[in-house]
């Protein structure tokens, strides 16, 4: 074999795939801009309309000011509780088998597909003062999580952990468990090994979930308002003052969704080496 022949292989192959970037067909190229109209045209219509004069004065105020600092710490809150439970949970899933595995790894997401408000009244069912659980709590200790901030971080932490546990499992399952195996053979423990040799090679993985279960835990609605209610400086968190707002006060509602829309921009910002680089 010559040297040209073994040269032209690698220059077809990139031919090749510069001829299947090409233009696109007119049948696909259509409702692909359809599609990005779709979704671009109220992400500018909400910039188009935001009051932006008066946007200092009305991310100031008292109310969009005790709704923006309740997120923040709700939302920090059970991102931490999501780090605390969903990290072991994805290490049981990636690295341990047991009967019905697959099973227990359904049931861990079904709150991504589960509507949210079903997520807020199974919270009650559970942990109402009545509930299965809530029971107990309310008659041993004396804890009430309705409609109380806690209620609210237990809501966010319902429906966000499931984002932390795949993005952790799937960081697992990439990761060569021989590290942990040559752990092992020099004396140390499996929670050693996890905590001296999986943990720093699977943090880009945590902190990738971590970034999606803190967006997602500030932009609950559902389950928030259901399990927690509406109470302004207590339950009231962004998205349930939006909801309020646009009811009487349209420039206050504008404004808080802007902020929601910059942190939204600033997660897929933080998560563009992952998830946004081109192949």
């Amino acid at each position: 074999m010559t040297a040209e022949v073994v040269e032209s292989r690698p220059r077809s192959r990139a031919r090749g795939r510069g001829r299947g970037r090409g233009r696109a067909p007119l049948p696909l190229l259509l409702p692909a801009l359809l599609g990005l109209a779709f979704l671009l045209v109220p992400l500018v219509a909400l910039l188009v309309r935001a009051p932006w004069r008066s946007l200092p004065q009305q991310l100031t105020s008292t109310e969009v000011w005790q709704a923006l600092r309740l997120s923040l710490v709700c939302a920090t809150a059970a991102t931490a509780v999501s780090l605390v439970l969903g990290v072991p949970l994805a290490w049981l899933l990636a690295r341990t088998s047991f009967p019905g595995r697959r099973m227990v790894r359904a049931l861990v997401t079904l709150p991504l597909v589960l509507p949210p408000v079903v997520g807020g009244v199974a919270l009650l069912l559970a942990l109402g003062r009545n509930g299965v659980v809530g029971r107990w709590l309310d008659s041993a200790f004396g804890i009430t999580l309705p409609f109380t901030t806690a209620g609210v971080v237990v809501a966010e932490a319902f429906v966000a952990m499931p984002f932390l546990v795949i993005s952790v499992e799937g960081t697992l399952r990439a990761a060569d468990a021989r590290y942990e195996e040559a752990a092992a053979t020099l004396g140390a423990s499996r929670f050693t090994a996890f905590r001296r040799v999986t943990l720093p090679l699977i943090a880009p993985g945590v902190a990738a979930g971590a970034v999606l279960a803190w967006a997602r835990a500030l932009g609950e609605f559902g389950a928030t308002i259901t399990f927690a209610g509406n109470f302004p400086g207590r339950t009231q968190t962004m998205p349930l003052s939006v909801y309020l707002a646009l009811q009487s006060d349209p420039a206050a509602a504008i404004a808080l969704s802007l902020v929601l829309l910059a942190v939204s921009i600033a997660v897929l910002a933080g998560l563009r080496d992952r998830w946004m680089a081109a192949p």
